[in-house]
């Protein structure tokens, strides 16, 4: 068990076994060995170092890895995610519906209200991809995908639906509606999973806030505590070993800034919940700081998680909402994006 010192609304963050040992084994190491194949590393100059010296090759990629054994072409990924990004710019210019009930079980009701918001217009076959269930196996996601594309009766081309579902629409074959709709799943089901959590992350670590806080500065010291991508995966790669010889050549490196945003030596008052002390850093370039990646290779979609998250937020703040009193304890388990789960959010 993990406490998360919030003064008077102390609150108990129970990390899954797994991340619970990194966290008391190897915070404020640089490098150590996780098994004979990987090396795990949390020290921000050497990350920095292995995060620059190469692009992250297809596998590595988290959205666009290849897609049932399909590569995903850079330019075919670049328009995957100008659709999805023109479709949250939308939706952040609608007038938000009057009445919503954000209070209930988070982060699940802040993602349906999103998926709604977002893509509320397109057909049930590609918004039953957003359901949160699929992410228990690849088995059932694909079981899904497959039936869907091979119901009769597809988009056509200029449909009044989002743009990322219509980019659906000119997928002819079996084969290629299957791809499609995969995409559709790869890209928009993780803005809405990652703003989602991201702000019942900040709601668990904070609630309720100081008027006078910035919804920004939350957010940021919400993903230094629980960091989305809590881990970097890079695979044997020659330049590793010449950059710190306890590396092997054929070691995967997993870049751990699960550990990162918590070490003593970049952090004042490291495991506390301290949003002001954004008011001074940049989310940017401080050093060990990595909830949308290295700088050289930003998360596409960082430019909708962050305003999305502070609309969000903002409606909660608002709404007076804030985690129930009689909630004291919340588990994180071991998943690809890192949060709290089954938080009871109440109006106060």
């Amino acid at each position: 068990m993990y406490i998360s010192g919030t003064g008077s609304r102390a609150r108990d963050v129970v990390f899954a076994p797994r991340l619970q040992a990194l966290l008391r084994d190897h915070r404020g190491e640089e490098v150590f060995r996780l098994d004979s194949g990987t090396v795990g590393v949390a020290g921000a100059v050497l990350a920095d170092r292995i995060l620059a010296a190469r692009p992250a090759a297809e596998d590595e990629r988290p959205t666009f890895k290849p897609l049932h054994g399909r590569s995903i072409p850079r330019a075919e990924a670049s328009t995957v995610m100008r659709a999805i990004g023109r479709d949250v710019r939308a939706a952040l210019k609608k007038p938000l519906p009057e009445g919503v009930d954000l209070t209930g079980e988070w982060p699940h009701v802040g993602h349906v209200f999103l998926r709604d918001l977002v893509l509320g217009a397109d057909p049930y076959r590609l918004r039953i991809l957003m359901d949160r269930a699929l992410e228990l196996t690849p088995k059932l996601t694909w079981t899904v995908i497959a039936a869907g594309a091979a119901l009769p009766g597809r988009l056509r081309p200029g449909a009044d639906v989002s743009a990322i579902a219509g980019l659906t629409a000119e997928a002819g074959s079996y084969g290629d509606r299957r791809y499609a709709m995969g995409l559709y799943r790869r890209a928009a089901a993780p803005v809405c999973f990652t703003v989602s959590t991201l702000v019942a992350n900040a709601l668990w670590l904070g609630s309720p806030f100081a008027e006078e806080v910035p919804n920004r500065n939350i957010l940021h010291e919400a993903m230094r505590l629980l960091p989305p991508s809590w881990n970097v995966l890079r695979k044997a790669s020659p330049e590793y070993p010449a950059l710190d010889s306890r590396i092997g050549a054929a070691d995967d490196v997993l870049i751990l800034p699960l550990l990162s945003h918590r070490d003593p030596a970049l952090w004042e008052d490291p495991e506390e919940f301290r949003p002001e002390r954004w008011d001074e850093l940049d989310p940017e370039y401080h050093p060990g700081y990595l909830p949308f990646g290295h700088v050289s290779e930003r998360c596409w979609g960082r430019h909708m998680v962050m305003p999305l998250a502070e609309m969000l937020l903002d409606m909660l703040r608002g709404d007076d909402l804030t985690v129930s009193p009689e909630q004291t304890a919340a588990r994180v388990p071991l998943a690809g994006l890192m949060g709290v789960s089954e938080v009871r959010i109440v109006r106060r």
